[in-house]
């Protein structure tokens, strides 16, 4: 009986197309940005931030991109890795070779040099799709590989393409704590995930829709494809490549071109597939679902064989782990395909009918 809209008239065509138009729905969204930006930092320990909440918090963004562009579009990618080293790099060149550029700046160019690339590499979408689509993109992939191990002018001269940053400020204050990493981090995502829940409720996101569900169709009623995909490329690929750029720069403070494998493209994937496809709020339940899993099944595995007393080598409990969470992914898929922002939209459809039958 909380969860109703029953009294909450809409009176102007403002109020009517609010974001969260039902007041719980505001109200909720206000105590978990409150708990996010202040209640964590009194209580979260350092292990609690670099090992989980700045990971998290980051995933979360590059899942978002990722999203965008499978989810609400239709294009199946591969190549999400890819954008993330364009972009971790790319801002990595602009911060070491202008001296004294700020860091957003260089986290906003590394974002533009992750858009032209996945533009690039999103022009066979204009002539095939779906696994085809996805093969095209893989080749993004292995493109980057090659491109920051074997040109070195990329990666300052480094032969083994790894680099570093250090001394990082943001409007004159040093993010040398783990506190402030996390805020800036998380500020960031809240600002761009505002950006895109807007860009998917108009015009644009409509148009990448509609290409999504049929193309043919959409070019029937006047939606331009090329300028749909390609668009849906252009801005997921900045948002992914702001992602790796703060993944480079806040997380590892040093890489190489390994830390953005095809690893880091199935990861995404299955993020936004777990998550819920078409779903903002799917992008964060996806990024938490696959961070935080195996940190508290490496934690949950050997206290459970101390329980029954087994003792689990670090071998075992990593094969284990492997395989909970494949089981965990298949199940997931088998029972609620839809993702877990489906189950969250049906949450939220019984609270609305609670006491009555459904």
């Amino acid at each position: 009986m909380l969860y109703r809209e029953n009294g909450q008239f809409k009176t102007t065509y403002r109020s009517d197309q609010q974001i969260f138009p039902i007041a719980q729905d505001r109200i909720a969204i206000g105590l978990l940005l409150a708990v996010a930006f202040v209640a964590i930092p009194l209580f979260a320990s350092e292990y609690f931030y670099t090992s989980i909440l700045i990971p998290f918090v980051i995933m979360s963004l590059a899942a978002l991109g990722v999203n965008l562009l499978v989810g609400y579009c239709g294009q199946i990618s591969l190549g999400s890795g890819a954008f993330m080293a364009v972009g971790a790099y790319g801002a990595y060149n602009f911060f070491v070779r202008i001296p004294g550029l700020p860091l957003i700046p260089a986290l906003i160019l590394g974002g533009l040099c992750a858009m032209f690339f996945g533009i690039l590499f999103g022009l066979p979408s204009l002539r095939v799709k779906g696994l085809y689509l996805a093969v095209a993109t893989l080749a993004a992939q292995f493109f980057s590989d090659w491109m920051f191990l074997r040109i070195t002018w990329l990666t300052n001269e480094s032969p083994s393409g790894q680099v570093s940053v250090n001394k990082l400020k943001v409007l004159g204050m040093a993010l040398d704590t783990p506190v402030a990493r996390y805020l800036f981090c998380l500020s960031l995502l809240t600002l761009i995930a505002l950006l895109a829940k807007n860009l998917v409720r108009g015009a644009i996101g409509r148009e990448w829709m509609a290409i999504r569900d049929m193309d043919v169709a959409a070019a029937v009623i006047g939606i331009r494809p090329m300028y749909a995909k390609l668009s849906a490329f252009a801005v997921s690929s900045f948002i992914i490549g702001v992602a790796g750029a703060l993944w480079a720069f806040v997380h590892l403070g040093s890489w190489e071109p390994a830390a953005f494998s095809v690893e880091v493209s199935f990861r995404l994937l299955f993020m936004v597939i777990i998550g819920g496809l078409g779903s903002i709020m799917g992008s964060f339940f996806g990024a938490a679902f696959i961070v935080i899993l195996p940190i508290v099944l490496s934690r949950l595995l050997p206290a459970m064989g101390d329980l029954v007393g087994v003792e689990l080598s670090t071998a075992t409990v990593s094969h284990v782990e492997l395989m909970t969470f494949g089981g965990l992914i298949v199940w997931f898929l088998i029972v609620e395909p839809h993702g877990l922002a489906k189950l969250w939209s049906m949450g939220k459809q019984k609270l609305r009918l609670w006491p009555f039958p459904h």
